[in-house]
């Protein structure tokens, strides 16, 4: 069915090929919390998702939706985030239809909840839900359906990796996580990260499998340089994450 989401198997998923017709991405910034954005959209029967929204730019993701003559099925979030308030619940007012979605293991409200191994459909094109936790238990990778690309939230980013020092984080679960359900991905998969501080945009599941300063470590050496980064607490926390625990079932206020 259109616009479901079911749950299907990797063997299925992989079986299907790359696509035929080049799926829509657009990939929007918002420069306070340095949040990317992924509009993906079937040009056909012009259904699409929204990944990662943030509540500041989801009036600017809705024009641009309109604008391409696309309708929203899904605002879809890789984890309950900590540096900014999703745009899912204004969203669900500015494009009527559109459903919020997040892992049931996040603990947040939305409108619909995903686990492992799901998919989110739209049009002829599915995003398979692989669980990626250590940085939130609740963290998920979005992969494409023919595996071309994978949009990694904070668990996988460009030359890096999120933090596991708040929200249940924890660097040993990480490391198995991005070695076991994104590291397995074909190594010219591309890698779309929720986040990046340095002006990159995109890279692929070999650059960072052979080039990521932290993820080519062993998992020792990993946890302990994750374990002694003495990094500032996120400025937005103290009001973005109890925001993002609502998902958008209820519109968060500005």
């Amino acid at each position: 069915m259109a616009g479901a989401v079911l749950r299907v198997t990797q063997r299925q998923l992989s079986q299907r090929g790359r696509s035929e017709v080049p799926i829509l991405l657009r990939q929007m910034f918002e420069p306070v919390s340095c949040t990317y954005t992924y509009l993906l959209g079937d040009r056909e029967s012009r259904e699409a998702v929204l990944i990662d929204p943030v509540l500041e730019t989801a009036p600017r993701d809705a024009q641009l939706i309109k604008e391409l003559g696309l309708r929203l099925l899904y605002a879809v979030n890789t984890h309950c985030h900590a540096d900014h308030v999703t745009g899912s619940g204004l969203l669900r007012s500015l494009l009527p239809g559109c459903q919020s979605v997040i892992s049931r293991l996040s603990g947040a409200q939305a409108d619909l909840h995903i686990e492992d191994g799901d998919s989110i459909r739209f049009g002829r094109f599915a995003l398979e839900t692989r669980a990626s936790p250590g940085h939130t238990p609740g963290c998920v990778t979005f992969v494409l359906n023919d595996q071309s690309m994978a949009f990694t939230g904070d668990a996988l980013l460009i030359r890096g990796c999120g933090r596991t020092d708040f929200q249940q984080g924890c660097a040993k679960s990480l490391y198995h996580s991005v070695h076991e359900k994104i590291f397995t991905l074909p190594g010219d998969c591309l890698v779309y990260p929720a986040h990046d501080y340095h002006g990159f945009t995109v890279s692929t599941v070999e650059e960072e499998r052979t080039l990521n300063p932290r993820l080519t470590l062993s998992c020792e050496e990993f946890v302990k340089l994750m374990d002694n980064l003495n990094l500032p607490k996120p400025q937005q926390i103290d009001f973005a994450v109890p925001a993002n625990m609502r998902c958008g079932v209820q519109t968060p206020t500005s």
